[in-house]
């Protein structure tokens, strides 16, 4: 075996199995093994307490077999059977499971099961549920100034049946950690009092930890089980019993981030959706992935000729990332490098496209301090146009104010389609989530963004889309088209970049908890 994994030969060497934990649902807490181990695996054996989004790491061809729902629920003993057959087969097995596979993860018996058919395995540990729930629920579950012990108690039947649980002993300890307990709560209360633990006890019901869905109720131990219920809380859920709990009121964070509780699309194109969805997503917001555009390059013959011709032209003006990727692109398949643009005055439409520009190797001459073409226009009619001649390499469809007015003012100007706009596979479970008004908000990055929702819908589909979601958009001409098509706008960014847009869904959530608060 390597330092990274077995070496394998195809069809002679043996497979492997890789007890990885997942962590309890964030998939920020895998660890970095875990995602080495699943980007070269050949099957993934996962529990539904496992984010799906963590199977993305897996390769393309990579099996993903899910184990732990109905109807696919297995039993643990033809688990074990399935992780012997894969390995015995020769493939490289991950077993993902939630949370810790040593720590009521049933990751001991697979391991034992491995041991015994004379499979190799490593175990990779992961946050355990307990552990995780208290951080995020803000509450550390060790703190010298609120005692030294700390219990971690499983509530299965099977233990509880064998009464294998010493409760003077967990009555004494600081801090109380109950796993899979929800069903015996009422039980776990009473044997607690009845064993010396106070009534008023500090408890923390942890539902769903580290999901923007996270429910935390804070009750006591003699009203723990009412309050579950009162709460309609149901697994997966921890329970903290201490005084320990006492300090989520002063240090709780995750859900007092300013976007808890929004749930909002994301309609960028897939390879965009990060600087956005993961803001959000840090400010507490539940994101969901809808992208509605893809991109495609445009004719090539066009392009090939502008190429040619490039050191000609007096200035180049970008209006997009995009833009500016499509066309170098072009011109370093062609053969050429950006000593091709000779003395040619580079313009961009706003500082995203101008980063982009330079971190392709080029530097912006001109950067208007309003990102949008009006901007643009009166930043270069400053500098003069008059007789130049202008490249402008922009998607397929876009607004005509610019070359418009340039060419008014006596420029010559050609508009080169580099890349056009297409319409993306959507996510059925996404798409339904934003018509059953599961989402209240939907960001729009650009005019085309929200052609393209408008067309995921037919018309009564939309009526109905529109009475209950607001458009967060990234500025006023995209505004203006979200509007034409009937939709509420929720808010426009003052700055139309990505950080201007988070920034303007935050102060919309400011604006709505202190209404909320009277």
């Amino acid at each position: 075996m390597t330092p990274e994994g077995p070496e394998r030969s195809a069809g002679c060497a043996p497979g492997f199995v890789y007890l990885v934990g997942a962590g309890p649902w964030d998939p920020g807490l895998l660890t970095l093994r875990g995602r080495a181990l699943l980007a070269r695996c050949d099957t993934v054996v996962y529990d539904y307490l496992v984010n799906p989004e963590l199977l993305a790491h897996a390769p393309d061809g990579a099996e993903r077999i899910p184990v732990g729902r109905k109807p696919e629920r297995l039993d643990q003993d033809r688990i074990n059977d399935l992780l012997v057959a894969r390995a015995r087969a020769g493939e490289v097995v991950v077993r993902l499971k939630g949370g810790d596979p040593f720590v009521f993860g049933r990751g001991g018996e697979e391991a034992e099961a491995l041991v015994a058919a004379g499979v190799q395995f490593e175990v990779v540990p992961g946050v355990t549920a307990a552990i995780a729930g208290a951080a995020f629920a803000g509450i550390p579950v060790t703190h010298r100034g609120y005692g030294s012990t700390l219990a971690l108690v499983t509530g299965h039947r099977a233990v509880f049946a064998a009464d294998d649980v010493d409760w003077s002993a967990l009555a004494r300890m600081s801090t109380v950690a109950l796993y899979m307990s929800v069903r015996r709560l009422p039980a776990i209360r009473d044997a607690l009092i009845d064993a010396g633990r106070a009534p008023e006890t500090p408890v923390a019901l942890i539902r769903w930890a580290s999901r923007p869905d996270q429910q935390t109720v804070v009750t006591t131990l003699e009203g723990c089980a009412e309050a579950a219920r009162g709460a309609g809380l149901e697994p997966p859920m921890t329970i903290l019993v201490g005084e320990v709990v006492e300090l989520r009121r002063r240090i709780g964070w995750y859900e007092q981030r300013p976007l808890w509780g929004r749930r909002v699309a994301v309609t960028r194109s897939q390879g965009q959706q990060g600087p956005l969805a993961h803001r959000l997503h840090e400010l507490g917001a539940e994101v969901v992935p809808l992208p509605t555009i893809a991109f495609e390059a445009g004719p090539e013959a066009p392009v090939a000729a502008a190429i040619a011709r490039l050191g000609a032209y007096d200035r180049v003006i970008f209006t997009s990332a995009n833009g500016v990727d499509y066309f170098l692109d072009a011109l370093y398949a062609a053969g050429r490098d950006p000593r091709a643009f000779g003395a040619a005055r580079l313009a961009c439409i706003g500082p995203a496209t101008a980063r982009r520009l330079r971190a392709r190797g080029l530097v912006a001459d001109t950067v208007p301090g309003t990102f949008v073409a009006e901007g643009l226009l009166d930043a270069l009619l400053d500098e003069g146009i008059t007789g130049q001649r202008i490249l402008i390499p922009r998607a397929e469809v876009a607004r005509e104010i610019l070359p418009e007015t340039l060419r008014a003012h006596g420029a010559e100007v050609e508009v080169l389609p580099v890349y056009r706009t297409v319409q993306p596979p959507i996510d059925p479970a996404a798409l339904a989530r934003v018509v059953d008004g599961d989402v209240d908000l939907v960001t729009f990055t650009s005019s085309s963004t929200v052609h393209h929702f408008r067309a995921l819908f037919d018309d009564a589909t939309f009526a109905a889309v529109k009475g209950h979601i607001g458009a967060a958009c990234i500025g006023p001409i995209t505004a203006d088209t979200a509007r034409a098509h009937g939709l509420r706008i929720a808010v426009v960014a003052e700055r139309y970049t990505i950080p201007g847009l988070v920034d303007a869904l935050v102060a919309l959530g400011r604006t709505e908890r202190e209404a909320a608060d009277g």
